[in-house]
């Protein structure tokens, strides 16, 4: 029963319509771009941007096309945070409840994304601040620019540094010492401490970010999807394992790897001196 559930649950996402951001997908549907698209405000999130977002990445789960996403914003920003008057202004009106409704909503967005089985390339350029550090933190890669500028900025408005998993992501991608400066004084970040810190894969230059991200989503959906979903899930989960832990559930992973056709073609590719073709199985 439970099989055919999930196989009920599976389906295209290259038709996806989307109501609060962009979303378009290459010819094969393989690599899907999401843009925030709000480009006079810098691109800020809403309480509906946040919804779809979440619930988006969530059934990406079982998309049967989409194998990396690129996440990027419009106009030379990638995104400014919360909207100040569509969220910052109505939460300052509400009681305990809704607001811990929507911390709730905000951290299922990035423990959607982590989840999600496609890799994540974030291509940030401009501003970066706030939630839209956050989204920017959640993705598996990030290309910049050297104009990016990346800010937690919760403290400026009165808010703790932890904030969507901040507390716990960054200090692990930065370092503990980094992250407690950054989240505390609320600091912009610049592009080459991002990139020297290793919270940047790479900078680009403005006009050719988005096409380094999609080269790098591209060779990533192309590539051995099923491991890549693997990896993924390895790299989440082994946060809180000892290193018995560790060895035992990578020596299943990489066995449940083994026993697909991709690793068999791989070989037989190698052999024969040519490219493999990965199908995800």
């Amino acid at each position: 029963m439970a099989e055919r559930s999930m196989q009920d649950h599976k389906r295209s996402f290259k038709d996806y319509s989307a109501r609060h951001f962009r979303w378009e997908c290459s010819g094969d549907g393989r690599v899907a771009t999401i843009t925030l698209d709000r480009p006079d405000k810098k691109n800020p999130l809403t309480f509906d941007s946040y919804a779809e977002l979440r619930d988006l990445f969530r059934g990406l789960a079982y998309a049967t096309d989409v194998r990396a996403v690129v996440f990027e914003g419009a106009g030379g920003n990638f995104c400014s945070g919360g909207d100040v008057f569509e969220i910052i202004e109505p939460l300052t009106r509400m009681q305990m409840p809704d607001l811990l409704e929507f911390t709730r909503m905000t951290g299922d967005l990035v423990k959607a994304m982590r989840k999600a089985p496609q890799p994540i390339v974030a291509a940030v350029d401009g501003i970066c601040a706030g939630a839209g550090a956050m989204v920017a933190l959640a993705a598996d890669f990030r290309l910049g620019t050297p104009a990016a500028k990346t800010a937690f900025l919760f403290t400026r408005v009165g808010l703790a540094g932890a904030d969507m998993g901040a507390c716990g992501l960054l200090p692990r991608m930065i370092g503990q010492g980094r992250a407690t400066q950054l989240l505390m004084t609320g600091r912009a970040m610049s592009a080459e401490e991002g990139l020297a810190w290793g919270f940047f894969t790479s900078l680009h230059e403005p006009q050719a970010l988005s096409g380094e991200a999609h080269a790098l989503a591209r060779s990533l959906a192309d590539g051995p999807w099923f491991a890549h979903t693997v990896t993924k899930t390895m790299l989440n989960q082994e946060w809180n394992m000892g290193i018995e832990e560790m060895i035992e559930s990578e020596a299943q992973a990489q066995a449940i790897c083994m026993a697909t056709g991709d690793f068999r073609r791989a070989f037989e590719a190698f052999a024969a001196k040519q490219k493999p073709k990965f199908e995800g199985n």
